[in-house]
């Protein structure tokens, strides 16, 4: 990190650069013939949508992925996938560990800053732990889907799509190895659904969260704390992203359930207790992770709609989601609700939030739904589609979700552009944001200007 600090490179800038510098190689690699099936060159507008979609952990396919890319591809793909769940700052911190670097002031505060923490100390403890963490996570779920792929593909295949899609599911990317229908040939199966459904919402609540749970669990051991103590003694931070993480899933699957109920193209064939399983999996892929059990294109306009606002939350921060995120949507829920009451602060689970967290939620909300509008406008623009289908495909590749309805690969060059552009801004647009806008950095002016009242509602 010599350069960023010569240079004085902001973090924010760090993190855009080492996106987009990923996905310049990654689109070059792919579109080589060494990677792809047919042993020709792959045209740049594919090979860099495949590589945006993998760094930017979305999902959205312009090929089929096991039908166009080889093994070499593959490879490319789950590498760029392993480096956008990561980020760049934890991707670069683990190379510089490994090569026995040492980390120095500078590079602690960049760690801090991307994680948005508020202390120096145990970062480089908490990279290693990321990186250890992650890796026997996806060790466990490559092991459970191995029971499933092995018999199903043989040994050495079913090795590789086991690896390939436990990283694939935690990182929330989306993109997989069993072809056009995705997991549909899965939907009543328990073991590949509930291990994905683990995996993504692991990956979505965020390596803070991680960090905090593990550190709580340790004094709880120790002291033989109540569940109820246990989790008064966690961080606000972790009170919010859980509560509105399985709040967010459980209401989604019980709207999901109800409103496709009857639907015979989606779980209305289904036995009860499988269309409670596909309603978890639908709810917890639509909040980021782009796999599906149930054809997206057959799903009634009332959960299609529902869909985008829950790929608008998106998951939670610092983790391999996408969306403004579930603490963003809480304070914002919250602040709303505050105003209307007329109380003077915002106040959660008995703490009193800071103003500063309330602007810094209404400007990542003000620029997620301007990009998402500017998006969906310039797709109908280039695009002959359903506006429903249109405003699903950009919402997706906003929230870096991955969910289609068959819109993605029927586009033209312009629109592949176009969810290129919303994909990278999806994946690095709130992130920059929230680092650029960090509360406490304000320095107040001594000029006061008079104060008038305007008409607001």
């Amino acid at each position: 990190m010599q350069l960023i600090r010569k240079h004085k490179i902001t973090t924010t800038q760090m993190i855009t650069g080492g996106f987009f510098l990923a996905i310049f190689i990654g689109g070059i690699l792919l579109s080589l013939p060494i990677a792809s099936k047919s042993g020709q060159f792959t045209p740049l507008v594919d090979s860099f949508f495949a590589s945006t979609t993998s760094v930017c952990v979305t999902g959205l396919t312009t090929v089929v992925t096991v039908d166009h890319w080889n093994l070499f591809g593959q490879i490319v793909i789950l590498c760029l996938i392993q480096f956008g769940g990561l980020g760049v700052v934890t991707f670069v911190t683990s190379i510089f560990l490994i090569m026995k670097r040492r980390i120095t002031l500078s590079d602690r505060m960049l760690i801090q800053e991307a994680y948005n923490l508020e202390t120096l100390q145990g970062l480089v403890k908490l990279t290693i732990w990321i990186m250890k963490g992650t890796f026997l996570v996806e060790a466990v779920g490559a092991l459970l889907y191995s029971f499933q792929f092995v018999p199903e593909f043989g040994l050495v295949h079913g090795v590789w799509y086991s690896i390939f899609h436990a990283v694939s599911a935690f990182c929330n990317a989306g993109i997989d190895l069993i072809g056009s229908a995705s997991f549909i040939p899965y939907q009543t199966n328990p073991l590949v659904n509930i291990n994905t459904m683990l995996l993504i919402i692991i990956g979505g609540i965020g390596y803070p969260v991680w960090w905090d749970i593990i550190q709580k669990i340790k004094i709880g051991w120790k002291e033989k704390l109540s569940i109820r103590l246990f989790f008064r003694k966690l961080s606000l931070h972790t009170k919010i992203v859980l509560i509105t993480t399985f709040s967010l899933i459980l209401f989604g699957a019980l709207f999901v359930f109800i409103n496709e109920y009857g639907n015979q193209m989606t779980i209305g064939n289904m036995n009860t207790g499988q269309k409670i399983m596909a309603s978890f999996f639908q709810s917890i892929t639509f909040r980021t992770a782009g796999f599906l059990t149930v054809p997206q294109e057959d799903l009634k306009n009332a959960t299609s709609l529902f869909g985008i606002v829950m790929m608008f939350i998106g998951g939670s921060p610092s983790g391999t989601a996408g969306g403004i995120k579930t603490v963003t949507f809480a304070i914002l829920v919250i602040a709303g609700l505050s105003s209307v009451r007329k109380k003077e602060c915002i106040e959660i689970l008995g703490r009193r939030v800071d103003d500063g967290y309330v602007k810094k939620s209404l400007a990542i909300f003000m620029f997620s739904i301007s990009t998402l509008v500017v998006s969906t406008i310039c797709l109908s623009v280039v695009t002959e589609r359903d506006f429903l289908d249109l405003l699903f495909e950009s919402a997706s590749a906003l929230g870096t979700v991955g969910l289609s309805k068959n819109v993605t690969m029927s586009l033209t060059t312009a629109g592949k552009i176009i969810i290129m552009a919303t994909m990278f801004l999806g994946r690095v647009g709130p992130i920059t944001m929230a680092l650029s806008l960090r509360v406490g950095k304000d320095r107040k002016s001594k000029i006061q200007l008079p104060e008038e009242k305007v008409l607001v509602g």
